[in-house]
């Protein structure tokens, strides 16, 4: 097998992986509710929250990371293989393990088990870091749940987590730092880079709303608009 169809192979593993809507899962199975019939129609652990609780939130949280954690070290194995020692396969296990997360994160966002929607890919992104290069996951996801409970919009924890993730990515790759192990290869910040303009992309509506002051807070409920109806009636003379 060519490296080419490796690669392509793992990122089909990864993306097939990455479409399992655990979201959509639980909250069917713990509030009877289709998950892309409410809130804003995403997949992801915000909405779960919205639908179907605290609970069912955090273990969509933890799985859709696990996605990303998974596929990321599933790649590695296969690149780390005795077949891939044989075919000279292993130095290109970096950049196999970096499209495989970003297959991973399409996967989430465009799954083929739900025509093709999705969420906005945080947690897997974080899910794909964690098994790439752990310590930027980890200033990442603080960033994502400390900012995002903290101000109550989640949204801008998600941008600026994936932003802090990629600039220690950078920083620590151009600066040769070595302090949690060997320092992240380049494949690895052009990973980060990319997820972090993902992740803008993503928000693009969450930024706008909270520009206007119309984002909606976590835990929030949607505003019920009442309608009045103004029946005019004629006088007949």
């Amino acid at each position: 097998m060519t490296i080419a169809l490796l690669i392509l192979a793992v990122m089909l593993m990864g993306y097939l992986l990455g479409g399992i809507p655990f979201g959509v899962i639980i909250s069917r199975k713990v509030a009877n509710k289709d998950l892309l019939q409410e809130g804003s129609g995403k997949i992801g652990m915000t909405n779960v929250l919205r639908t179907a609780g605290k609970k069912a939130a955090a273990l969509a949280l933890l799985l859709d990371i696990l996605k990303g954690t998974l596929a990321v070290t599933l790649a590695g194995l296969v690149f780390s293989s005795g077949y891939a020692e044989a075919n000279g396969l292993v130095p290109w296990r970096e950049l196999a393990k970096a499209l495989t997360a970003a297959a991973t994160i399409g996967g989430h966002s465009w799954s083929v088990f739900l025509k093709f929607k999705g969420g906005r890919g945080v947690a897997t992104l974080m899910g794909g870091l964690a098994a790439l290069y752990w310590p930027a996951a980890a200033l990442g996801g603080a960033c994502v749940l400390g900012l995002g409970f903290r101000t109550k919009y989640m949204s801008l924890g998600s941008i600026i987590g994936a932003v802090a993730a990629f600039i220690m990515l950078m920083a620590f790759n151009v600066l040769r730092i070595n302090a949690f192990g060997p320092h992240p290869p380049f494949e690895y910040v052009v990973f980060g880079m990319a997820g972090a303009i993902f992740i803008y992309i993503m928000h693009r509506d969450n930024i706008l709303r909270l520009f206007n002051g119309t984002e909606r807070r976590i835990g929030e409920k949607p505003k019920v608009e009442t309608k009045v109806t103004v029946t005019t009636s004629r006088q007949t003379k």
